[in-house]
């Protein structure tokens, strides 16, 4: 019944090239994409403020030339904060919030599910339960130790999910089944391990936040390019997801594979989602509310969700972060902290809406 529902919305991307074949009808799908051009001109240029604002303010104050020598003058006190700090922190910021944001609209898509985020397939378990085991079993407790295993873990706990849900045969629900079995399973591992081994217990304290602190020290480069790489298989999905969310049958008919698909999909969250959460903890939210603000705007064709939802979740994580700085200086609120304080009245928004919908 709530297919029967909800597919007049979801036709809307695929019936729009032939609705601009009568006269009368022209003008609006044209409208449409202008209004949609123009606001991901508006957010790009919203991303290029938040990454000069992520830049300039912290938890140090610091003016305008300060800054301007911090990236000029290696010989400026501001140097070693602004370039070496402040400019990987940024850059991670940006990497990251695309990751989740993208993540979570293609999660909510392939589920067919909007209260679907990318911890549905365990990759906050996964990496969780492998950063303890490496504390625990061998001894490494610093974040560069640490980073390696956490992917490893998110990516294995995203397989485990796949295959407890039927592999071939894998459906939304059963996916989504398969991801809470698999996250209670790896949280009952990471609370026992934690109560037998104190130092587990702290780092995983530690790493569990949610931060961008330790972008100085982490691998940059290699998680730009493999978040690059996944979100161009992501956005590549954008038709076949489109014709998904008809129903299996009729994407199908339409030629799409759902079981090839939902391979493609699950391997590009668990590459995105995986790598954020890797390097910055499991910040929440990003991957739930961004897909949400992003569709009340585009409305639900994939084509321009996802696109929306990368720079959304970029502009949100960085703007979170920005706000963690300078809300206590000269102490910091992590960013994990301050998104689950916006993020979380939004989820609760979410639920009761979608209870009154259906009462």
């Amino acid at each position: 019944m709530s297919t029967a529902h909800r597919a007049p919305d979801l036709a809307q991307p695929l019936a729009a090239g032939h609705a601009s074949a009568g006269g009368a009808s022209e003008p609006a799908p044209r409208s449409r994409t202008g209004r949609r051009v123009a606001g991901l001109a508006v957010l790009i240029g919203a991303v290029a403020v938040l990454t000069v604002a992520s830049v300039a303010l912290g938890a140090r104050a610091m003016d305008l030339g300060q800054v301007w020598a911090g990236l000029t003058d290696p010989a400026s006190d501001a140097y070693p904060v602004v370039t070496e700090l402040r400019l990987p922190r940024t850059a991670l910021g940006l990497a990251a919030g695309s990751a989740l944001g993208l993540a979570g609209a293609l999660m909510q898509a392939m589920t067919r599910n909007p209260l679907a985020d990318p911890g549905l397939l365990g990759v906050n378990t996964g990496a969780a339960a492998a950063v303890v085991t490496a504390a625990y079993f061998l001894g490494f407790s610093s974040f560069t130790q640490t980073i390696g295993f956490a992917f490893a873990g998110a990516a294995i706990a995203s397989v485990a999910c796949y295959l407890i849900a039927g592999a071939a045969t894998a459906t939304p629900a059963r996916l989504a089944l398969a991801g809470a079995a698999v996250t209670a399973a790896g949280y009952a591992y990471v609370s026992a391990i934690q109560l037998m081994d104190a130092a587990s217990l702290e780092t995983m304290r530690f790493w569990s936040v949610g931060s961008l602190v330790n972008a100085h020290t982490a691998p940059i480069l290699p998680v730009v390019v493999l978040i690059g790489a996944a979100s161009a298989v992501g956005i590549l999905l954008a038709r076949p997801l489109n014709a998904l969310a008809l129903g299996d049958a009729t994407a199908t008919g339409l030629g799409v594979d759902p079981r090839v698909l939902r391979v493609a999909g699950i391997a590009a969250i668990t590459v995105l989602a995986g790598t954020a959460t890797a390097v910055c903890g499991p910040i929440v939210f990003v991957g739930l509310v961004v897909p949400h603000v992003v569709r009340a705007f585009t409305g639900p064709d994939q084509n321009w969700v996802l696109p929306y939802s990368m720079l959304t979740g970029a502009a949100f994580l960085l703007l979170t972060d920005v706000i963690g700085r300078i809300a206590a200086r000269p102490a910091e609120v992590q960013v994990g902290i301050v998104c689950a304080v916006v993020g979380g009245p939004f989820f609760i928004y979410l639920v009761s809406r979608r209870k009154v919908a259906r009462l």
